[in-house]
């Protein structure tokens, strides 16, 4: 008996283990695996695979029961991801539903989740912008959450190595707010959007329009297609998941290539209870696993753990992973584990119509929009709000149906609509300031099926976030009426935080082990084998959206971490 449980050990054990497989999770596969590295990906969700497992992708609008929308049953029964932009008849087998993964809202969170191998990089908006030393000085300027324990100069060589791989198209525009990288020729601006970019050029110095930098192959390069990846066909489908792999998501690219080395066990309907920490070793020695099935507990061993769960599954994951030396979760000396999560702001909308330019119309689809990055509080402090927002800003020409008439005249109408004015509109990404009342906590007595305790979320807006939406409007609005745009309107959904898809926080980096989890290599101060790469290690949000700074950060931390190893550092 004793011979066959060192078997069994030995075959749950590797040299790395990977919690969750999205973004960054199949970032640490890649990196791990390419190095050497037997690696185990954990994931909690079912299987799925490139272009086999996309049941929608090529589906016409008639080909669905409801013609795409959702029964209102559906509707009724998820208020939550009901809520989101891409959750319809196409997409709802990669989200997860309200009722069977529940957590607590202290304070009211849209926590919006896909539970799958790839995670949300099946879903995303695919909009990927570096950071610019700004960005990573804002906490020392304004003294809010810890400075942040690298700069740009750290990541920028590991941004420009992602780039590369994942394929991001885009314009040098020479911003020093918005720092450029390597770019595969960039998506097209309409006619509208080119005439703002002009008019805002004129009028300010400080402030500018750009094409969007997005993850989409718009001219593949050999290393595309050594990852089997294809242009993107501007389709606009991208969240049913894209057959040609045009975007970069970890199904169609990290994960196979993993896959490729030999080096990578996937394992899905994983889910992943904690981590195990040996009080003797003082380091962590594996991980524990609830098969989603069965609910057997299962534990796999290895010299290194990356726990990538996504931000706030990785704050509980950490939280749950208890022992006599870290009672209240592991690597959590300093107390701050869970606390100042942030996220970005996205409550905020304007649009409006011009009258120009009827001569011309778009053609075709375009899988971006035009791009206005922060220009708020960025050499100094200059408003009475903290920090700042980017925002994205779009134009088409509006087509309507006239349905008057009746017979051939109303079939007519239908058939051929008719091209009205252009309509322009923008939203808001603001930067939210990570504070110790926003944290995620364990339940003390709920549980979910896998008998790991819920989550209580209480993450809430403060009146930082109110001034900047004030701003926003103020400044977008004076924008649009120098540039002759008629009938603006501004909103406000007073949406709950967590719509947004952009939590961050809870194991933050920093330089001090006393006010943060992870140091400047994204390894833990308290336990110096495991790593956290995804959302949860973030210091501050910035106004950019977060992934191509988790590709970044997790190659950056693999490379580290396995010379570490090899120098039997780990």
């Amino acid at each position: 008996m004793s011979y066959l449980n060192i078997t069994s050990v030995k075959d749950r054990t590797y040299d790395a283990i990977v919690v969750g497989s999205g973004i960054s999770g199949g970032w640490a596969a890649k990196e791990l695996t390419q190095k050497g590295l037997k690696t185990l990906v954990l994931e909690r969700g079912r299987d799925v695979k490139h272009v086999i497992d996309y049941p929608t992708t090529m589906k016409m609008p008639w080909e669905f029961e409801h013609r795409n929308q959702l029964p209102l049953e559906v509707k009724k029964e998820n208020p939550i991801v009901g809520k989101c932009y891409a959750f319809y008849e196409g997409t709802e087998h990669f989200f997860v539903k309200d009722k069977e993964h529940p957590y607590i809202q202290e304070k009211p969170f849209d926590w919006i989740r896909g539970y799958q191998v790839g995670g949300k990089s099946l879903l995303w908006a695919r909009q990927t912008q570096r950071w610019s030393q700004f960005d990573f000085d804002g906490p020392a300027r304004d003294g809010f959450a810890v400075e942040w324990p690298i700069s740009y100069q750290d990541l920028a060589p590991w941004y420009s190595y992602v780039e590369k791989f994942a394929g991001i198209s885009g314009n040098k525009d020479g911003l020093a707010e918005l720092p450029d990288g390597e770019f595969l020729p960039p998506h097209d601006m309409t006619c509208v959007e080119k005439y703002f970019k002009e008019q805002v050029a004129k009028q300010y110095k400080d402030r500018h329009i750009i094409i969007g930098r997005a993850a989409h192959i718009t001219q593949p390069k050999p290393i595309h297609t050594q990852q089997g990846r294809a242009q993107c066909q501007n389709r606009t489908l991208c969240e049913r998941g894209c057959p040609f792999g045009g975007y970069f998501s970890s199904n169609a690219s990290t994960i196979p290539w993993a896959a490729k080395t030999g080096k990578m066990t996937l394992r899905p309907d994983s889910v992943v209870h904690s981590i195990i920490y040996d009080e003797k070793k003082g380091k962590a020695t594996g991980v524990r696993v609830v098969d989603a099935h069965t609910k057997e507990m299962i534990e796999f061993y290895a010299r290194i753990i990356f726990v990538n769960a996504a931000a706030i599954n990785t704050n509980l994951v950490l939280l749950n992973s208890t022992s006599n030396r870290f009672q209240n979760g592991l690597g959590n000396d300093s107390g701050v584990l869970g606390k100042y999560v942030a996220f970005h702001n996205y409550r905020a909308s304007i649009s409006g119509e011009y009258d120009g330019y009827l001569d011309s119309t778009t053609d075709g689809r375009r899988p971006n929009s035009s791009y206005i990055p922060r220009f708020r509080n960025v050499y100094k402090q200059e408003t009475d709000f903290l920090r700042g927002y980017a925002a994205g800003f779009g134009a088409n020409r509006i087509s309507y149906q006239p349905n008057d008439g009746f017979g051939e005249h109303l079939k007519s109408n239908l058939l051929h609509p008719k091209l009205g004015g252009w309509s322009v509109g923008s939203h808001m990404m603001g930067e939210t300031i990570p504070k110790e009342s926003n944290y995620v906590a364990l339940d003390k007595s709920q549980k979910d099926p896998w008998g790991i305790p819920q989550l209580k979320i209480a993450i809430d807006y403060d009146n930082n976030d109110e001034k900047m939406i004030k701003d926003y409007f103020e400044q977008l609005t004076e924008m649009f009426t120098n540039a002759g745009f008629k009938n603006i309107r501004t909103r406000d959904t007073k949406q709950a935080p967590g719509l947004d898809i952009h939590e961050m926080g809870g194991a933050r980096m920093g330089k001090d082990p006393k006010t943060s989890i992870l140091n400047k290599w994204n390894q833990m101060h308290a336990c110096k084998n495991v790593f956290v790469t995804d959302g949860a290690s973030m210091t501050s949000t910035s106004t950019q959206n977060p992934s191509l700074t988790y590709m970044a950060l997790t190659a950056r931390a693999a490379d580290y971490a396995v010379k570490q190893m090899k120098m039997g550092n780990l």
